[in-house]
């Protein structure tokens, strides 16, 4: 790595960074593309017709995912908060300025208990703030077809299905079958795949909105994209008059996700997967052999192209618990963020997807440093991730 990759951070004064916990909001999503960068800031210099700006991702969003056609949000969490309110007022421009606080009595929104999920804030909040009305079914770990068909009745405006490794991945009803029930009672369908490579199997199997991250695996500026059934992207548009102003997209960001789609559809993705291979490759060879410490290479849960290092510990043996080491490794300089959200299992896991020049090697250097020094670190703080979230909010700006 060049000396240069920290002058940013280091004129800033912020923490130098290496990520492999994947595309986290928390640490920035991604780095944004060239191609995005360059059309963020063109568009930063000049003015615009927003809605003729809309137009064109539209097409772009309608050639990416299969959809009829698409918006441009400001988060995917906002682009939930717009399809509910879209499938709960569609056209109707009075309707829309009266969310959420008169939504009228079609305003629930099924979804299965184990997809109520927390990914930064609690999935339930985004379909409040349209003036939905969350109708969980079934329990974590089991729903049955039953259970989905009988809540689907005339007070449902959508049924949500959530794509996502936060959510329970056993007892729910398949993807295919969801839609297949909630179509047979007439009730539109939203995916919720911010985080998923998969940008047209949804709409393909029946979704009417499906729902991405924009600064995700597509490496977009900060923003989300709704796609799907035409009448219902212009219905979530809409919202723009009511509960969306404040969830506002800027011409900068429709601009740079643009052309992230753009890049997107034309990426070597072959060529991307090579390197994030022969990352894991260096790493499970750096680890092999030390004490306590058993490293595979593992897929992704919702069936994303890509695979991780998980490092499971026998914290007898590596002298550290799992969540010790994931501690260890942020305090190293640069830190080294792993992905620890499972970390009370015994293991944690590294994503090389976010990886710059270099960062490899350097994250190589850090996994022997540390999983070889356990001993020396067992009395420190583990990590919390359960507890995590909510204290950065808690501590920012509590000392001077």
């Amino acid at each position: 790595m060049t000396d240069d990759m920290w002058d940013w951070h280091d004129a800033n004064g912020f923490t130098r960074i290496v990520n492999v916990s994947g595309t986290m909001t928390g640490l920035g999503a991604s780095v944004t593309g060239a191609a995005a960068r360059e059309a963020t800031a063109a568009a930063m210099g000049r003015f615009v017709k927003m809605h003729e700006l809309q137009a064109k991702a539209s097409g772009v969003i309608a050639r990416l995912t299969g959809g009829e056609a698409g918006l441009v949000t400001a988060s995917a969490s906002a682009g939930i908060s717009l399809s509910v309110a879209g499938c709960i007022t569609g056209l109707d421009a009075a309707r829309a300025e009266a969310l959420p606080c008169a939504p009228g009595p079609k305003a629930g929104v099924v979804v299965q208990a184990g997809h109520l999920c927390h990914y930064g804030a609690a999935i339930d909040t985004a379909i409040a703030l349209a003036g939905g009305v969350t109708r969980p079914i079934g329990t974590a770990t089991l729903c049955a077809d039953h259970q989905l068909a009988a809540a689907l009745d005339e007070t449902v405006a959508a049924a949500l299905y959530v794509v996502s490794h936060h959510v329970v991945h056993y007892g729910q009803v398949p993807f295919d079958r969801f839609v297949e029930i909630a179509h047979s009672k007439g009730v539109p369908v939203i995916v919720d795949a911010a985080s998923e490579y998969d940008l047209t199997g949804f709409i393909a199997k029946g979704a009417d909105l499906a729902i991405y991250s924009g600064h995700k695996f597509l490496s977009g500026p900060t923003s989300g994209i709704v796609a799907g059934r035409r009448d219902l992207v212009r219905a979530a548009y809409l919202q723009n008059i009511g509960i969306g102003r404040g969830m506002k997209v800027g011409k900068e960001s429709i601009a740079g996700v643009i052309a992230a789609m753009e890049s997107w559809m034309v990426r070597d993705a072959g060529a991307i997967r090579e390197r994030e291979r022969a990352a894991l490759a260096l790493w499970i060879e750096e680890v092999e052999g030390l004490p306590g410490i058993r490293a595979e290479i593992v897929p992704d849960p919702t069936q994303n192209p890509l695979e991780r290092l998980e490092v499971n510990i026998d914290a007898a043996a590596a002298g550290a618990s799992a969540a010790r080491f994931a501690a260890a490794f942020a305090e190293q300089d640069p830190v080294v963020i792993v992905r620890d959200h499972e970390v009370e299992l015994g293991y944690f896991q590294l994503d090389p997807c976010n990886l710059l020049p270099g960062q490899a090697e350097l994250v190589a250097e850090a996994l022997k440093q540390v999983l070889s020094n356990g001993h020396a670190l067992a009395d420190g703080p583990e990590a919390d991730p359960r507890n995590a979230g909510v204290n950065g909010y808690l501590t920012w700006l509590a000392t001077e």
